[in-house]
């Protein structure tokens, strides 16, 4: 999927929608959230409830989340579900950007 990035000095101090207004167009099976901003970053996937967090300035240190290896049972499918929105906040005046990386199997690849 297509990287996705937002400048902090975009932020206000409350969520701000990083993906499209329609959500993901993809369903991936691994996000990386990479913070190379001087503000900490709180990430929300319905924009009211605090789900993660990323400290500012950990862009060598990028934050994955692999929905396939939490799976349960096994040999189920885990994936961020297609159309999820993913918010940001951090305080406002911040200088540079943060990203948000994934990647998922398109069928019959």
């Amino acid at each position: 999927m297509p990287m996705i990035s937002i400048d902090s000095a975009t932020f206000t101090g409350a969520y701000q929608l990083l993906t499209a207004a329609a959500g993901l167009t993809v369903a991936p099976f691994l996000i990386i959230f990479i913070n190379n901003s001087d503000r900490d970053i709180t990430i929300s996937y319905d924009g009211v409830i605090d789900h993660d967090f990323n400290p500012a300035f950990i862009g060598t240190i990028p934050t994955q989340r692999n929905f396939q290896t939490n799976s349960q049972p096994q040999s189920h499918v885990a994936l961020l579900p297609l159309g999820q929105k993913v918010y940001v906040k951090g305080l406002a005046g911040g200088t540079g950007l943060f990203y948000m990386v994934g990647y998922y199997s398109p069928r019959g690849a």
